[in-house]
């Protein structure tokens, strides 16, 4: 997406962004309208209200005609607030750059220089800089220029430090490339988006800054006219007529407000971090919008999912994550979720409490129940309460997920109270139980640890202590072990399937790994493209598949110490989500296609009791005999 687009995204900014090019266009056109001369006084005309006598904004207290002066002040006024920002760019990034590149001795000489200069308040120091210059445009200048070189000299610095001892400079450096070279070529390209985005947020400030020195007296000298000088002279006459201060004020106002909203789209479209709306905030739950009526439950199971089509609506396209996803989990049952990445697994399971980010998530169809009670669409409260209570995630990064200035304990602590009352002793005597029900040696110590002082293990254990902190009926594990070593993988899943045991719990678990499924799970749904292609009891599938994608999932497993087959590979790439063809999904990387399997809607049909394949063609002899 390009510049502009992300820009025009952001409307306030849109707005800036016109009337900017409206002052700026004005301002370059300044000498070429039929003005008066601003520097010429005619105290017989003096005070003159707006549209009064040809005079359009009236006169000042010598006669002189405001509009004239506004264009050419404003123009003035421009050209100081962006040169003083330009220059306190170039310095201040030159010292930033040098600086955080070099380090040690050179970091501090010259960063402690810069706190010298930011101990001192800017206006003070801006107004020393003058008084030491004398009066002036140029020095107002370059004042206002020097107290604003510590700010990006400070903000590129950082950021220098961060790019200096990455993997490319050094290899760079390796490949004997000068210093200047690399600071060229590798660390000046990723540093220039920083740069502007601090121009674009200063520049206001700078005329800001400017136009204060010129309103003391410091800046513009008469009769040359810029907007800080014009107010200064105004203020005198600011009861009796008050049109000569507001004139020049209100263009300051437009021309700063402008800039700034302006300075914040830039921001936000160069920011990588920022680019895809990051800055939106989230709805508390996902958006609804349904236009079929809402299915019934047809099951007594703890969770159903019926026809779950969750899309995300982004830039005019429309990417179907979720694709009319079926599904039942019994009480004390563990269903596993396996497909590749981007299949929609993780996207089913956070719509089940509606966690999935809108914008620009939308659930457009179906119903999820849960324990009889429809949650989409259900009031926030409703989905709060159930929320780490009845239903827990496990989520794949647990230091993602724990925070890092908190002790684990009282992040425990933390889910506790929020959905019980109870006194933080007991809560504390509850945290320490946890800790020891996931084995967490030294339970008792271990709670005053910090995320950042546990294994990734570890650290996965209390994540898993924290999704049973209040006894749930579901748990939901999105790749809870595909981070962690062999051994300790094989922990984590000896230590859920124990705890499903012991009390009972139902588990959705999302995986990559058959392995996986067949140590934990008692049914599995394979899904593709946001669609579940098979279904059915874990032996049954990983013995006898019938889908040709499960097939093909299954031959990519390698077959340790063996040595019986070459590892196999699936052909070709899952289908883009905002274009997915006709028929079936898998179609174009099937060994088993059909000019029927491009046509039309290929249901999930169910081969006996038990199991279910969206497929016309499906592996198993039953099936084929079926056709």
């Amino acid at each position: 997406m390009n510049f502009l687009h992300l820009l025009a995204r952001n409307r306030l900014a849109l707005a800036g962004l016109i009337v900017m090019l409206l002052i700026v266009l004005l301002a370059l056109i300044t000498p070429l309208l039929p003005l008066a001369d601003p520097d010429v006084t005619n105290t017989a005309e003096r005070f003159k209200r707006p549209f009064e006598d040809n005079a359009m904004l009236g006169t000042d207290h010598l006669g002189r005609d405001l509009l004239s002066r506004l264009l050419w002040g404003g123009r003035l006024s421009l050209a100081v607030g962006f040169a003083s920002a330009l220059i306190a760019a170039v310095i201040g990034a030159t010292i930033g750059i040098v600086a955080g590149f070099y380090g040690g001795r050179t970091d501090n000489v010259i960063m402690r220089g810069v706190d010298m200069l930011m101990a001192f308040p800017y206006i003070l120091l801006a107004l020393a800089i003058v008084a030491a210059l004398g009066p002036g445009l140029i020095n107002a200048l370059i004042a206002v220029a020097a107290v604003n070189i510590p700010f990006f000299a400070r903000n590129i610095r950082g950021v220098t430090v961060s790019i200096a001892h990455r993997e490319f400079v050094d290899a760079a450096r390796l490949s004997g490339m000068s210093d200047a070279r690399i600071i060229l070529t590798e660390v000046l390209p990723n540093v220039i988006p920083v740069i502007v985005i601090a121009m674009s947020t200063t520049v206001g400030w700078m005329i800001l800054e400017t136009a204060g020195l010129s309103f003391l007296g410091l800046g513009s000298q008469p009769p040359q006219a810029d907007l800080g000088s014009m107010l200064g002279e105004a203020r005198s006459a600011l009861i009796t007529n008050p049109h000569t201060s507001i004139v020049p004020g209100a263009m300051i106002l437009v021309i700063v407000m402008a800039i700034n909203l302006l300075g914040d789209g830039v921001r936000d479209a160069l920011d990588p971090r920022l680019r895809s709306g990051a800055l939106s905030r989230p709805m508390p739950n996902t958006l609804v919008r349904r236009k079929d009526p809402v299915p019934e439950t047809k099951t007594d199971a703890l969770l159903e999912l019926n026809g779950l089509k969750t899309q995300f609506h982004s830039n005019g396209r429309i990417h179907k994550a979720v694709g009319g996803v079926g599904l039942c989990v019994e009480a004390g049952e563990c269903v596993g979720i396996i497909g590749e990445s981007g299949s929609g697994k993780s996207v089913t399971a956070l719509s089940v409490m509606g966690l999935v980010a809108s914008p620009p998530g939308v659930i457009t169809a179906g119903a999820v129940h849960f324990a009889g009670q429809e949650l989409l669409g259900a009031p926030y409260e409703t989905l709060r309460r159930l929320r780490g209570d009845r239903v827990a995630y496990i989520f794949q990064d647990p230091q993602a997920t724990l925070h890092p200035l908190y002790t684990v304990g009282r992040q425990l602590v933390e889910a506790i109270r929020a959905h019980h009352p109870t006194s933080r002793a007991n809560a504390h005597e509850r945290a320490v139980e946890l800790l020891r029900s996931v084995r967490i040696p030294n339970a008792e110590m271990r709670i005053d640890s910090y995320p950042h002082e546990m294994s990734g293990g570890m650290r996965q254990r209390v994540g898993i202590a924290m999704a049973l902190a209040n006894d749930p009926d579901l748990i939901i594990a999105d790749e809870p072990t595909t981070a962690l070593d062999v051994t300790v993988q094989a922990q984590i899943l000896s230590l859920l399937s124990d705890l499903q045991r012991e009390r009972g719990l139902a588990i959705i678990f999302i995986t990559h790994d058959f392995g996986v499924v067949a140590q934990l799970c008692n049914r599995v749904a394979v899904m593709y493209a946001g669609r579940i292609v098979e279904e059915g009891p874990t032996d049954a599938i990983l013995n006898s598949p019938a889908h040709p994608y499960t097939a093909r999932l299954m031959a990519c497993v390698p077959e340790l110490g063996r040595g019986r087959r070459e590892l196999a590979a699936i052909p070709g790439l899952p289908p883009v989500l905002d274009m997915l063809p006709q028929g079936c999904a898998f179609a174009d990387r099937c060994h088993r296609v059909q000019d029927a399997c491009r046509t039309g809607n290929i249901s999930l049909s169910a081969i006996d009791d038990e199991r279910a394949v969206r497929c016309i063609f499906p592996e198993t002899p039953a099936m084929d005999k079926a056709q």
